[in-house]
C-alpha cells in the first residue's frame, strides 16, 4: 500500500515508516522537520512540507499515488499547550483540516489518526477503555479530540474511513540501535533520564512524590515504538472507507516514574541524578490503558511489554549516538 505519513520524520512517525517498509508497504514522510529528523527516514522517502499548505499536501499525495494517510504531525506537549493554546489549535485542528481537504482533493478516503490518552477524563476508572468519558483537561487533549470530531464529521459526509489510535507513552528505540528518540524539545521521561545519565542534563525531575501510588510518583503506561508500529500496520491494512474505529495503544500495565528510573539505571549500569519536585499542572496521578479491543479485533500483541526491555533499547540508541542524529549526520539541529 502507498501511504503518506504526515509527521513521518518524527519519533513515532518515522518508527512506523520504517516498520511499514519492512512489512512490504510503500510509505513516504511529509514533514516540516521542526521536530523531526531527516536522518530518521531511510532512502528517498521524505517530502519537506508544512501542514499549513493544503496544496503541498495534495501534491505529495498525488506524486506518491497515495492510497491512505497516517496523520502523525502535531504539537504534543501538555505544559506548552497550557501556555500557548493558539499554536495547538492551529497545528492540531486547522492542520488536520488541511490534511482532510487535501485528501478530498485527491480522492484519498482512508485515514489513520495519531491521537492520545489526553482526550479522556482522568477521573475515569483505570485502566481506560475506549468507551471511557472524553473530557480532556488540557489544551493538548482538547485539540486532539477536536481533530477526532472533525475527522468523524468528514468521514460521515464524504464517505471516508478512519481509525483513531489513542497512544499512551510512546517509548524505546529500534532494537538494532540505529534509530531512536531525538527531538528538539524533549519532554518524554525515558530520554530525559538517559540524558541525565550521560551528562546532557544535570538531573531528571520527578514531578510529585506524594501521589496515591505505591512509591508516591505518577504511574504511566509505556508502549514501545515497534509495538505502536505494529498497531498502525494492522489498523491500516484492515481499514476501508465507511469504517470508524477507535483503539487504545498501551501495554495495560502501569509503572511509576521511580520504577522507570530504576529500569533505566539498570540498563545504564549506574545511578542517575534526580530530584523530586512539585506536581506539574495537568498531570494525572495514574494513567493506564486497556488495550483489549486492539488485541481482540486486530490481533495486536506487544513484543516489548517489559519496562526493562524498553529502557534497554532506548539506552542502546542513546549510548551509541549520544548526540542523537547529529552523531550520525553532523547536523547540529539534531542536538538538544
Amino acid at each position: 500500500m502507498r501511504i503518506l505519513l504526515t509527521g513521518g520524520a518524527g519519533y513515532v512517525g518515522s518508527a512506523c515508516l520504517r516498520w511499514l517498509i519492512k512489512n512490504g508497504h510503500e510509505p513516504v514522510a511529509y514533514d516540516n522537520l521542526s521536530e523531526g529528523n531527516a536522518a530518521a527516514v531511510p532512502g528517498e522517502r521524505l517530502v519537506v512540507g508544512d501542514l499549513e499548505n493544503r496544496e503541498a499536501i495534495a501534491e505529495a499525495l498525488r506524486s506518491h499515488g497515495a492510497e491512505a494517510v497516517m496523520h502523525f504531525a502535531a504539537v504534543a506537549s501538555v505544559p506548552d499547550s497550557i501556555a500557548d493554546p493558539d499554536t495547538y489549535w492551529k497545528v492540531n485542528v486547522v492542520g488536520t483540516k488541511n490534511v482532510l481537504d487535501a485528501m478530498r482533493d485527491c480522492g484519498v478516503r482512508t485515514l489513520l489518526f495519531s491521537s492520545t490518552a489526553a482526550t479522556y477524563s482522568f477521573d475515569n476508572p483505570m485502566p481506560l477503555t475506549e468507551d471511557a468519558a472524553l473530557v480532556p483537561q488540557v489544551p493538548y487533549g482538547t485539540t486532539k479530540l477536536a481533530a477526532e470530531r472533525l475527522i468523524a464529521d468528514y468521514a460521515r459526509a464524504y464517505e471516508m474511513g478512519y481509525t483513531f489510535l489513542r497512544y499512551f507513552n510512546a517509548s524505546g528505540a529500534d532494537p538494532d540501535g540505529e534509530y531512536g528518540e531525538d527531538r528538539r524539545s524533549e519532554s518524554h521521561l525515558i530520554p530525559l533520564i538517559l540524558y541525565a545519565a550521560t551528562g546532557r542534563r544535570d538531573k531528571v525531575l520527578v514531578f510529585g512524590g506524594d501521589w496515591d501510588t505505591r512509591d508516591g510518583s505518577c504511574v504511566r503506561d509505556f508502549v514501545h515504538t515497534d509495538d505502536l508500529a505494529q498497531a498502525h500496520q494492522l489498523a491500516i491494512e484492515s481499514l476501508e472507507p465507511g469504517m470508524g474505529r477507535v483503539y487504545n495503544v498501551g501495554n495495560g500495565a502501569g509503572h511509576t516514574v521511580l520504577e522507570v528510573l530504576r529500569a533505566c539505571e539498570e540498563a545504564v549500569g549506574r545511578s542517575v541524578p534526580h530530584e523530586i519536585v512539585e506536581r506539574r499542572p495537568g498531570d494525572p496521578g495514574v494513567l493506564i490503558a486497556s488495550p483489549e479491543r486492539l488485541k481482540s479485533e486486530l490481533g495486536w500483541q506487544p513484543r516489548h511489554d517489559d519496562i526493562r526491555d524498553i529502557a534497554s533499547t532506548a539506552w542502546q540508541w542513546t549510548n551509541r549516538y549520544p548526540k542523537g542524529y547529529a552523531s550520525k549526520t553532523g547536523d547540529s539541529r539534531s542536538m538538544s
